[in-house]
């Protein structure tokens, strides 16, 4: 069975771009840009539906019923312009200055889900169904995002048999890099409660910062690992250390502080809970105040194995630029370890140097370059698994 012949649509993925940066979708904001995709894809004949979970717009549209079902992932929302006045072109007004577009998110990553409703405009019957999962959560909280629509898909037996996450994944030119993993990541506070006092009196009050610096050290000391097939080593990183004691001669009531820690697949984010929360014990014995460490897991490392869905990425980043993407799992979360949940998934997308910062911004030839990636990648996919 193959999915309903396709609407014949020309679209420009540096115009829908453009569209989209323009919607000023800061998290959890939408301003719109979930109603501007719909529009489009409704044109391409798709059935969309909004999963709406708290405050987030996210969007589920599905072209066809038959599988296999490739899957194109993202988020609409972005990280905050910062000083307009410091952007060469304001960062919601998607500007194109001697060929290179700019605006917030037009890297990280509206400009790729305008590449990919592109590529699958420019695409003929398929034997089989494409689809989006799009929403407005990935650079706040994550919530109320992908993870609930995967959980809400997943219960209702929806299959996705394979998905690419249309992250900044590219290094220095496009196609460079792909991701196929990522590491996992816990946040910890730890807080330490003792007595305030004076500081020549030290026996009437109990000072918490030897305890946390105690903890610290306990935690810092510990080589996790040396590195996992694949993967560089885990880390932990102090992120915060706070006293707030403006007084020289107060031993402080309170220290807190706050860590991460970005593990391979070596470790589960459970078993780091659990030797964080017991370093904390271990420091406590014979303090008369309170320890606590409240730890908060974003995401367990993940890895697709290289085969045949790899293969389809890689041939389809050489038909558009003749590279041979690194397949890599290095940098941060995202949110395809929500979607490892239901598929295998890979991350491709356009060069990252310039997410997040002030001036962010993409060749428009890139944005054009990649939605032919994409309509490869499309071609090859249903080629190899239908």
């Amino acid at each position: 069975m193959t999915s309903p012949a396709p609407v014949s649509v020309s679209i420009d993925a540096v115009e829908l771009a453009q569209a989209l940066i323009r919607r000023p979708s800061v998290t959890p904001a939408d301003e719109g840009a979930m109603d501007v995709l719909q529009r489009q894809l409704e044109g391409l004949g798709f059935n969309c539906r909004r999963m709406k979970f708290g405050e987030i717009e996210n969007l589920y549209a599905k072209r066809g019923t038959a599988r296999p079902n490739l899957c194109f992932a993202g988020h609409t929302d972005v990280v905050p312009g910062g000083d307009d006045a410091a952007w060469t072109a304001g960062p919601f007004e998607a500007q194109i200055k001697d060929g290179v577009l700019y605006g917030r998110g037009a890297v990280d990553m509206k400009s790729a889900i305008a590449a990919f409703i592109a590529a699958v405009a420019n695409t003929e019957e398929v034997p089989g169904s494409i689809s989006f999962l799009i929403t407005g959560d990935e650079e706040g909280v994550a919530e109320d995002g992908t993870v609930k629509v995967v959980e809400a898909l997943a219960a209702e037996g929806e299959i996705i048999d394979h998905c690419i996450v249309g992250e900044p994944t590219s290094a220095s030119l496009l196609g460079d890099m792909v991701k196929i993993g990522r590491r996992g990541s816990i946040n910890a506070w730890i807080a330490v409660d003792g007595r305030q006092g004076h500081v020549a009196y030290p026996h009437r009050a109990a000072n918490p910062i030897p305890v946390l610096v105690d903890i610290l050290s306990r935690l810092q000391s510990r080589m996790l690992d040396e590195g996992y097939t694949g993967f560089q080593p885990s880390n932990l990183e102090i992120t915060t250390v706070d006293v707030g004691n403006p007084a020289t001669n107060v031993i402080p009531a309170s220290a807190k502080a706050r860590i991460n820690i970005r593990f391979n697949p070596a470790h589960k984010g459970k078993d780091l809970a659990a030797w964080i929360e017991h370093e904390c014990r271990e420091a406590a014995e014979g303090f008369s105040g309170r320890v606590e460490a409240l730890c908060k897991i974003s995401g367990e490392a993940f890895l697709t194995q290289p085969g045949a869905f790899t293969d389809v990425i890689v041939g389809a980043v050489g038909d558009a630029t003749g590279r041979v993407p690194e397949l890599s799992t290095t940098g941060g979360t995202s949110d395809a370890r929500f979607i490892r949940a239901l598929c295998p998934v890979v991350e491709f997308g356009l060069v990252g140097s310039t997410m997040h910062q002030v001036d962010e911004r993409v060749p428009v030839e890139e944005v054009r370059q990649l939605a032919v990636a994409y309509t490869a990648l499309i071609r090859r996919y249903f080629e190899a698994f239908a």
